[in-house]
């Protein structure tokens, strides 16, 4: 490995501890609503509304980050992004209702730009056989980091330490990342100004926003993301107690089997990708299993499978939701590499953002007047996603193939022959 190498496999590593951050803290608030919801004074619906909050913030903010990697380079904003979340994270621990919800926005508008910078800095500094593998391990630390927000701080929460707490530390933790962040990112290659200017980056989102690719990149990527970033990061544990019957630390446990599911999909699945030289038979056949996880879990027995089983291989397959982040930087020029992974990450959780209110909504309407909420209360709110799922393998099928395969001529009929 020679320097420069060196360099940037430290410089991906640091801003993927930063995605590590972030994720814990997007992640976090499923193992305390029931805390949040009496500091507060709101309802489940109204935390999960708050939540939902960051995806507002993350979504547009996405499109930010992209084209200031191009344009700007990695060490100027990233540290910026981690500052914000710092200071959301202490916002939020406020205990007021319209600075949590600033925080909450702070957190998601900074904590963009862990995912794109460490996958603009993976793909522009290493071969483009390896890039699936390098994005699906990006991913792998913004999953542990999910794993952690659920799997570490469940029982710290249920252990007697309070919320407000753990957010102080936490966005103390996120200024400290910031200066780690400033003092380890290497400094910008000199270059000159782009001459174009606001026009340069207007046409920039413009030939990625007007190739279909990038669309269905970025819908098939959102349909399969949505079980996990709406289902069980927010609605997973209240789930497992209301519609199953665990008590909050089984719950908690159960739960997190998702996002740790990830940090194995994830790698192995980008992994699998670069091996084929192909992405689509990959996503097809994570989609897949992902539907059938998530059709047990709203309709299966909850006690024929061994526990933690079907949400881990669910976590798994749906690390397949990150394929299409290195079919966008395929499909579009390489110099806009920044901009591709902006669009297709705005486009995936725009579908967060818009879909996470109207699936409470429907589980609210479900609910009724009925005292609790019961499992075909969940089942009658949810499978939509069931449908989503689907309808992404069929738009996988129209999704043009991108992988290094793909791009081989193929071989003489003679040669073969010869051979």
């Amino acid at each position: 490995m020679n320097g420069a190498t060196r360099t940037a496999a430290i410089a991906w590593l640091i801003t993927a501890v930063y995605y590590f951050y972030q994720y814990t803290l997007r992640s976090a608030p499923s193992v305390m609503m029931p805390q949040l919801a009496d500091a507060f004074g709101l309802t489940a619906m109204g935390v999960a509304s708050m939540v939902g909050l960051f995806y507002y913030a993350y979504s547009p903010f996405s499109l930010v980050a992209g084209v200031a990697m191009d344009r700007i380079g990695p060490r100027r904003v990233i540290p910026i992004g981690a500052a914000a979340v710092g200071i959301g994270a202490l916002l939020f621990a406020s205990g007021n209702t319209g600075l949590a919800n600033l925080g909450r926005l702070l957190q998601g508008a900074g904590g963009v730009f862990a995912l794109i910078g460490a996958a603009y800095i993976a793909t522009t500094n290493f071969p483009a056989s390896r890039a699936a593998t390098l994005i699906g391990a990006t991913q792998m630390f913004g999953m542990a980091g999910g794993s952690a927000g659920q799997f570490v701080v469940g029982p710290v929460i249920a252990a007697g330490v309070a919320w407000s707490t753990f957010w102080v530390g936490m966005g103390i933790g996120g200024l400290v990342i910031s200066v780690l962040l400033f003092l380890f990112l290497p400094k910008p290659e000199p270059k000159p100004p782009a001459p174009d200017g606001l026009m340069g980056t207007v046409r920039d989102m413009k030939t990625v926003f007007l190739n279909p690719q990038s669309i269905l990149c970025g819908i098939i990527a959102g349909l399969i993301f949505i079980p996990t970033t709406i289902f069980d990061m927010v609605w997973g544990v209240r789930y497992l107690q209301d519609a199953r019957g665990f008590d909050y630390g089984t719950a908690v446990m159960r739960s997190a089997m998702v996002p740790f599911g990830w940090i194995i999909g994830c790698p192995l699945l980008g992994f699998v990708s670069d091996r084929l030289g192909r992405r689509k038979p990959v996503i097809i056949t994570g989609a897949a299993v992902l539907f059938g996880c998530l059709a047990w879990i709203l309709y299966g027995p909850a006690d024929v499978l061994p526990p933690y089983v079907l949400a881990l291989v669910a976590g798994v397959a749906s690390g397949g939701a990150m394929l299409p982040y290195t079919v966008i930087k395929e499909a579009n020029p390489p110099t806009l590499s920044g901009t591709a992974t902006g669009v297709v990450n705005f486009i995936n959780f725009t579908f967060s953002a818009l879909l996470g209110p109207v699936f409470g909504g429907w589980l609210m309407s479900a609910k009724g007047d009925a005292a609790g909420m019961t499992l075909e209360h969940y089942q009658t709110a949810f499978v939509p996603m069931l449908y989503g799922v689907a309808l992404a393998i069929v738009l996988t099928l129209i999704l043009r193939e991108t992988g290094p395969a793909a791009a081989r001529p193929p071989v003489p009929i003679a040669v073969r022959e010869a051979t």
